[in-house]
């Protein structure tokens, strides 16, 4: 490449831009052909091979055939993963309300875990 010419330099930025979004966009299709469950395997398999074939046309033609589905699919795993956050996040603060954490006590202290005085300090303190 001669690096001399500024339309070379040009050229080859445009093609390096093509080729970066091309790969962007193989991911995004790849993704979703594994994301989505109707689909068969063996539909799966026919669009990878196409993918290989004849990358370009084949992924424009998957925007284009299944692009809609996509971003249905894609706004799902995303409320998924919320969702699945917001659990985690739930699990791992424990107990949030001053009744659940009463209650939590209660029930170490009829286990006999607790004694009384562990118990009140506890509602004390939830309550506080």
């Amino acid at each position: 490449m001669d690096w001399g010419n500024v339309w070379n330099v040009v050229w080859y930025t445009i093609l390096i831009f093509a080729f970066i979004a091309y790969l962007i966009v193989l991911f995004m299709v790849l993704t979703d052909l594994f994301r989505d469950h109707k689909l068969s395997a063996g539909w799966k398999v026919v669009w990878i091979i196409f993918l290989v074939i004849l990358p370009y046309i084949t992924a424009f033609a998957y925007l284009l055939f299944r692009g809609r589905g996509m971003a249905q699919r894609s706004a799902q795993a995303q409320s998924a993963a919320d969702a699945q956050a917001r659990e985690y996040i739930r699990d791992a603060a424990g107990t949030s309300t001053p009744a659940d954490q009463i209650a939590t006590a209660k029930t170490l202290l009829d286990a006999g875990t607790i004694n009384q005085a562990e118990f009140e300090a506890i509602k004390a303190k939830a309550l506080a």
